[in-house]
């Protein structure tokens, strides 16, 4: 089922006119891949499908906001004009056809208008057919493996990149000391499971969170509209270590991708099949610790 998203945005009349105004003022270009202390609206959406999700979710929100305040007026209505002193003898009337009519049969039409729109997105978001790239990411416990498939196979680890390691404006906990790398303007199909525990692998930015299952292997796509650094987490909790296993990924043109690929095969071909030791760090306190306290345990 076709839908014209523009006509879904433009539904949304002032209150989208209302939520840019206050998206402009609490946020700024830099804040467009990454969430910010009080931010109070949804990241800005660098994906096609995170486009019509927002554009859908501010229909929705004002819909509930205009019946809530007409089961409020409702209510105070109620109160003002059925009080005892303004009504001494309370009337005996038990039902009325039209109005339980109403009130079942508004309800249904709103919920199948919600439906019309939002179950043609719901199937979107599941439709990672015809991807021009494939990849894969392994959540672990804590960190991320990414693999490229279609372009040789070869993987490699991301970790998270500890505070006192952090260089002028990189983001504490998100950034990782790999990104993946993706070409801008690509349908891209991200396969995703788990090597221990669920994970969950989430960009915000791209309207992207699919769970990580043990022996599962579930999919997720996005489209990125433009250069830049998109920052996700994991958000299935999964140890101690949940919140230090951050999603940095570098999107470029497609020139700069195919120039990484020939370095990334390059780079990381020394380390297919073979298993090194590497230390888990999880950070507390600002500072590096392992998860037992003491020396970082090998991670093989």
């Amino acid at each position: 089922m076709a839908m014209n998203w523009s006509l879904v945005g433009r539904a949304a009349g002032a209150g989208g006119v209302v939520t840019a105004l206050c998206a402009g003022l609490l946020t700024g270009p830099a804040w467009a891949q990454q969430p910010q202390p009080w931010q109070m609206n949804l990241q800005e959406p660098h994906s096609p499908m995170m486009e019509r999700m927002v554009a859908l979710h501010d229909v929705l929100l004002w819909l509930i906001f205009l019946i809530s305040f007409f089961v409020l007026a409702l209510l105070l209505y109620a109160v003002w004009r059925f009080n005892e002193k303004r009504n001494p003898v309370p009337t005996t009337t038990t039902h009325n056809t039209l109005i339980e009519v109403l009130w079942t049969v508004i309800p249904i039409v709103i919920l199948v208008g919600i439906a019309i729109v939002s179950i043609p997105l719901l199937y979107a978001t599941d439709d990672a057919s015809d991807a021009d790239i494939t990849i894969k990411a392994i959540g672990r416990q804590w960190y991320w493996s990414y693999e490229y498939p279609d372009h040789g196979g070869f993987t490699y680890d991301s970790f998270l990149v500890a505070d006192s390691d952090l260089k002028p404006g990189q983001p504490r906990l998100l950034t990782a000391d790999e990104d993946l790398v993706l070409p801008v303007g690509k349908k891209i199909r991200v396969l995703v499971t788990s090597s221990d525990v669920l994970h969950a692998f989430a960009i915000p930015s791209l309207g992207s969170k699919i769970d990580a299952v043990p022996g599962r292997t579930n999919h997720t796509w996005f489209t990125i509209d433009e250069p830049g650094r998109y920052y996700g987490q994991c958000s299935e909790l999964c140890g101690t270590g949940h919140a230090y296993m951050p999603l940095s990924i570098r999107a470029v043109t497609e020139a700069e991708f195919n120039t990484w690929i020939v370095e990334a095969k390059q780079r990381f071909a020394a380390a297919d099949g073979v298993i090194e030791a590497r230390p888990i760090q999880v950070v507390r306190n600002e500072s590096v610790q392992s998860d037992t306290g003491s020396a970082p345990a090998a991670a093989q």
